[in-house]
C-alpha cells in the first residue's frame, strides 16, 4: 500500500495529476478542491495516498492532508460510495463543512456533490454520524446551511452561482448571523 508519494509536479491534467518521484511517473488522481490548491508544475509536492484497487487496474488518490485523505477513506467505507463519488463530495465544501453536515445529520446538503442521490446522502450520514469527531466543530453545519441559502438567494437575485460561492468564500468566517454573511456577499459581489 502507497501512504505518501513526494516528488516534482510534472503536470496537471483535468482530475488528475503527474507525480515525478525519482523518474517514474505516477498518476495521481485529485478532487478539484484539491488541484486548485497545487503549486505550479516543476514544485516539490507530498501527497498522502489512497489506493483504490479494482478488476482492471489500480488508481491513487492524492490528498495534500493526512485529514483530506482520512475523509475520503470514511466516505469510501460507505456501502455505494466510490472514490469518485467521495471526490465531488469534498468538491462540494470544504472537510470542516462535510463533517458538520455528516454530524448534525443534514443528508440535503451532501446531495449537492454529482451523483450523489438523496439514499445515498442518508447513508453516509447513517454509517459516519458518530466517526466525525476532530473533523469539525458541531456549529458548523449550521453556517454550511445558512450558506446554501445565501446561495439561492443571491442566484435569485440574478447572480451566477459559482460567482455566488466565490463571492461568499471571501467572507471572513467569524461572521456567522445569516444577515451579516449575505450583506458581505453582497458587498463583494459588487466591489469586483
Amino acid at each position: 500500500m502507497i501512504y505518501t508519494l513526494q516528488g516534482i509536479l510534472s503536470e496537471k491534467r483535468d482530475g488528475f495529476v503527474i507525480l515525478d518521484v525519482q523518474g517514474v511517473g505516477y498518476r495521481v488522481f485529485t478532487p478539484k478542491s484539491v488541484l486548485e490548491k497545487l503549486p505550479s508544475a516543476g514544485s516539490p509536492l507530498k501527497f498522502y495516498c489512497y489506493m483504490n484497487v479494482r478488476e482492471n487496474g489500480t488508481e491513487l488518490y492524492g490528498f495534500l492532508s493526512e485529514t483530506e485523505r482520512k475523509m475520503f477513506e470514511l466516505l469510501t467505507s460507505v456501502s455505494g460510495v466510490g472514490p469518485k463519488t467521495a471526490a465531488r463530495v469534498l468538491d462540494v465544501a470544504s472537510i470542516e463543512q462535510v463533517a458538520g453536515a455528516i454530524h448534525a445529520g443534514k443528508a440535503e446538503l451532501l446531495t449537492k456533490a454529482s451523483g450523489v442521490g438523496r439514499k445515498t446522502a442518508e447513508r453516509v450520514v447513517i454509517e459516519l454520524r458518530g466517526k466525525m469527531e476532530g473533523f469539525a466543530d458541531k456549529d458548523i453545519a449550521k453556517t454550511m446551511e445558512s450558506d446554501v441559502d445565501i446561495v439561492e438567494t443571491l442566484a435569485g437575485l440574478g447572480y451566477k452561482r459559482q460567482e455566488a460561492k466565490d463571492a461568499l468564500a471571501k467572507v471572513d468566517e467569524k461572521i456567522v448571523d445569516l444577515e451579516e454573511r449575505l450583506k458581505a456577499a453582497l458587498k463583494n459581489l459588487t466591489n469586483k
